[in-house]
C-alpha cells in the first residue's frame, strides 16, 4: 500500500499534500515556542506570575514542615487540602508583594549572608557543627534540592531585612513609654464575695410543664448519637509468617550488588582558610582577595602555624574558631572545586590558592582515612534480615492487592475474601462518629466506615492503611446501622429536673450579688447572707492568685474617687456569683526601674509597634496591588 500511495503521490498534488500536513506541525511547534500550553498560572501580582507547579512545591513544603513539626500527631486526613492551599497561595502572594518592595529597595541578600544562615541552623549540624552530608540528608527529606532550598533561604533573608527595617527602627518616646508602664504595671486593690449557687440549692419540684418547655427547645441536647456495628478484616505485614532463610549464594550476589551500601568512601581531615568573595565580584576584588590569600600562603610557607593564622584571618565563621579545621569529610559533601583540591593534595603540604564559589582558599590535608568495606561475614545476618523483609513485603503487597480484589468482586461481603486469604472476620462492638478504640481510634477508619458508599449503598469499603509507616490494611463493611434518635422524655425527666433547679439557683446567686452590689457599696452584710469574701490586696493584671474571670472584670472597673470604691457583680462559671470591690489603684511608674528594665520594656513596647506597623504595611500593599486569581487560586480563596 505505502509504495502505490509513493508512486501516485506525484506532481502538484503531491505538494498539496505535502503544504496541508505542514501547516499543523509549524503552528504546533510555534505553539511550542510562544509557550502556549504552558504551565498554568494560578496568580499574578503586579505582573509577576505564581504558576500552578510553584503553588504546588510550597503546599508540598509547608505538608513537609507540619509533619516535622507535628511528629507522631500529625494526621493528614484531618486537614482540608483546599483550604490550605488558599492559606499557601495567600502566603506566598504576600511574599512576592514583599520582595517586589525589596527589590524596589535595593534590599539584597549576598552570598556571605546565605553562607552564614546555613552554617549556623543547627538543623544542620552534627557534633556541634555544620556538616555538609547532614545539610543535604535534611534537604532529600523535604523533597528539595540545595540550589532551590538556598534560593527560598535568599528570599527568606530578603524579607526579613525588610520586617527588620521597619520593626527594628520604631522608637518609643519617654512620654509613650512612661504611659506604657502607667497601665502595664498598674496595681489595684481587690476584695470580692462570693455567693456560692449552692447556698440557694433546694428540693423544691419543677413543673412538668417547664421540663417539657425545657425538654423541646433542648431536643439535640438529649440525642442518643447515630452508631453502627462494623465487620472489618485485617491483613499486617507483621503477622505474615517469615520465608525461608535465603541460601549462601543468593546472599553472595546481593552482597556484590550492594556492596556500595557497605563501603565508607574516603574520608581526610582538612582545614582551611578562606577569604570570602561572592561568585560574581568585579575584578577589582578579585585582584584583592588573590593578594590577601597569597600574603597568607607566604606567612605560612615562612613558619608561621596555620592553625593561628586561620584564626586570626579565615572569613568562614563556622571554622575558623577551630583552626580551620573541618573535620573528617567526604569528597562528596564539598564544593567541587575545593574537593578537588583537597582529595588529591599529600598530608602535610599547603595548597596554592583555591578558587570556589565561596572566595579563595588556602587547603592542608592533615589525615586520611582510607576507603573501607565491610567484609561478607560483618554483613550476612543484616542481608538475611533485609531478604527476609523484602520478600515479606513483597507478599504483603501481592495479599494486599488480592484482598482489595476480592473485597471488590463480592461487593456485598467479606467472607469471600476471608476464606481465600484465611483472615479472621471481626466484628466490633458499637461506634459512632466520635470512634472507639483500637483501629476505630484512626480518622481513615471511621470515614470509611461512615461513607456514603459504605453506610448507604451498603459496600465493602477500599482497602485502608490506618498508619501511613506501618503495612497494615483494613477492609470493612456496616452490616448493623441505627439513626440518631431523641432520648424519650421519661428517660431524662430527672436529669432536665436537676438542671432546671441548677439554673434556677444559679439565677438567685447572681439576683443576692446585685443586691450587695446595690447596697452600701459592696457591702458584705448587704446580702443577707453569711458569703465568703476574698481580700486580695494589690494585685497586677497577671497575677495568677486571682480567678482571672474576677481579675479582668477588676480591671475594667472604673477608677474610685479619693477614699471611695468601685464595684460591680458578675456571674462565674459553674453558677457562682461575686461581687468585686475595687478600693484603690496605683498607676506604674518608671521610677524605680532600672536602665536595663526600663530598655528592655521599651525594646518590648518598639517592636509590638514596629510589626503592628509591618503588618499594616502587609495590608497596604495588599490592598493597593494588582492581584489576579485564576480560577483555580479562586477555587483555593472560596475554600477558606
Amino acid at each position: 500500500m505505502l509504495q502505490t500511495i509513493r508512486e501516485r503521490a506525484q506532481g502538484w498534488i503531491a505538494w498539496v499534500i505535502v503544504i496541508f500536513i505542514s501547516i499543523p506541525f509549524a503552528l504546533w511547534g510555534i505553539q511550542s515556542y510562544l509557550g502556549v500550553g504552558a504551565e498554568p498560572v494560578i496568580a499574578t501580582v503586579n505582573g509577576a506570575e505564581i504558576t500552578a507547579r510553584e503553588l504546588d512545591d510550597h503546599y508540598r513544603d509547608f505538608r513537609a514542615r507540619l509533619r516535622d513539626r507535628l511528629g507522631a500527631a500529625y494526621r493528614p486526613e484531618l486537614f482540608d487540602d483546599q483550604k490550605m492551599r488558599g492559606q499557601v497561595l495567600d502566603r506566598m502572594i504576600r511574599d512576592t508583594l514583599l520582595m517586589q518592595t525589596a527589590e524596589t529597595l535595593g534590599l539584597r541578600a549576598s552570598d556571605q549572608e546565605l553562607r552564614s544562615a546555613i552554617l549556623s541552623d543547627p538543623a544542620f549540624r552534627k557534633d556541634g557543627r555544620f556538616d555538609q552530608a547532614t545539610y543535604r540528608h535534611m534537604l532529600e527529606l523535604q523533597g528539595q534540592v540545595p540550589h532551590r532550598f538556598e534560593d527560598i533561604l535568599r528570599r527568606q533573608i530578603v524579607s526579613t531585612q525588610l520586617a527588620r527595617a521597619i520593626v527594628a527602627t520604631e522608637l518609643l518616646l519617654d512620654g509613650e513609654l512612661a504611659e506604657a508602664v502607667r497601665l502595664d504595671r498598674q496595681q489595684r486593690h481587690l476584695s470580692s464575695i462570693r455567693v456560692p449557687k449552692s447556698v440557694f440549692m433546694d428540693d423544691t419540684p419543677v413543673s412538668d410543664e417547664k421540663i417539657t418547655a425545657y425538654y423541646e427547645s433542648h431536643r439535640s441536647q438529649f440525642q442518643i448519637p447515630e452508631r453502627i456495628r462494623v465487620q472489618y478484616l485485617v491483613l499486617d505485614a507483621e503477622s505474615i509468617v517469615p520465608t525461608e532463610v535465603p541460601d549462601e549464594q543468593e546472599l553472595r550476589e546481593r552482597y556484590q550488588a550492594e556492596k556500595d551500601r557497605f563501603t565508607r568512601p574516603e574520608r581526610r581531615r582538612v582545614r582551611h582558610i578562606l577569604i570570602a568573595l561572592d561568585a560574581g565580584a568585579d575584578e577589582t576584588g578579585e585582584t584583592a582577595a588573590k593578594a590577601n590569600i597569597a600574603e597568607i600562603r607566604t606567612r605560612i610557607a615562612d613558619g608561621e602555624d596555620f592553625a593561628a593564622v586561620a584564626e586570626e584571618l579565615s572569613q568562614d565563621p563556622g571554622s575558623a574558631g577551630q583552626g580551620g579545621n573541618l573535620g573528617l569529610i567526604e569528597r562528596e559533601s564539598l564544593d567541587p572545586a575545593f574537593a578537588q583540591v583537597a582529595f588529591t593534595l599529600p598530608v602535610g603540604r599547603l595548597s596554592e590558592p583555591v578558587r570556589s564559589r565561596f572566595g579563595y582558599h588556602l587547603i592542608e590535608v592533615t589525615a586520611i582515612d582510607p576507603e573501607q568495606t565491610k567484609p561478607f561475614e560483618a554483613v550476612r545476618n543484616e542481608l538475611i534480615a533485609d531478604l527476609e523483609q523484602r520478600s515479606n513485603e513483597s507478599l504483603y503487597f501481592e495479599l494486599a492487592e488480592r484482598l482489595a480484589n476480592l473485597s471488590y468482586e463480592s461487593p456485598d461481603s467479606l467472607e469471600p475474601a476471608a476464606a481465600a486469604l484465611e483472615l479472621e472476620l471481626r466484628t466490633s462492638t458499637w461506634i459512632d462518629r466520635s470512634g472507639g478504640e483500637g483501629l476505630f481510634a484512626y480518622p481513615k477508619v471511621l470515614a470509611a466506615a461512615f461513607s456514603d458508599e459504605v453506610l448507604v449503598a451498603g459496600n465493602n469499603s477500599d482497602l485502608i492503611e490506618p498508619e501511613p509507616n506501618r503495612l497494615q490494611a483494613v477492609v470493612l463493611r456496616v452490616p448493623e446501622h441505627e439513626e440518631a434518635t431523641a432520648e424519650p422524655l421519661d428517660a431524662v425527666r430527672d436529669e432536665i429536673a436537676a438542671i432546671l433547679r441548677d439554673q434556677r439557683a444559679a439565677a438567685a446567686a447572681a439576683a443576692a450579688a446585685k443586691a450587695a452590689e446595690l447596697a452600701a457599696g459592696g457591702d458584705p452584710a448587704a446580702t443577707g447572707g453569711d458569703y465568703q469574701v476574698e481580700e486580695f490586696g494589690l494585685v497586677t493584671r497577671d497575677a495568677a492568685q486571682v480567678p482571672a474571670q474576677i481579675r479582668d472584670f477588676a480591671f475594667a472597673l472604673e477608677r474610685p474617687d479619693q477614699g471611695g470604691t468601685s464595684y460591680g457583680s458578675l456571674s462565674l462559671d459553674r453558677g457562682d456569683s461575686a461581687v468585686v470591690i475595687l478600693a484603690e489603684v496605683l498607676d506604674g511608674s518608671l521610677q524605680g526601674l532600672d536602665e536595663a528594665v526600663r530598655e528592655r520594656t521599651r525594646k518590648g513596647l518598639a517592636q509590638g509597634i514596629g510589626h503592628a506597623y509591618y503588618a499594616g504595611l502587609v495590608a497596604d500593599l495588599e490592598s493597593r496591588a494588582d492581584i489576579t486569581r485564576t480560577s483555580s487560586g479562586n477555587m483555593a480563596e472560596e475554600a477558606k
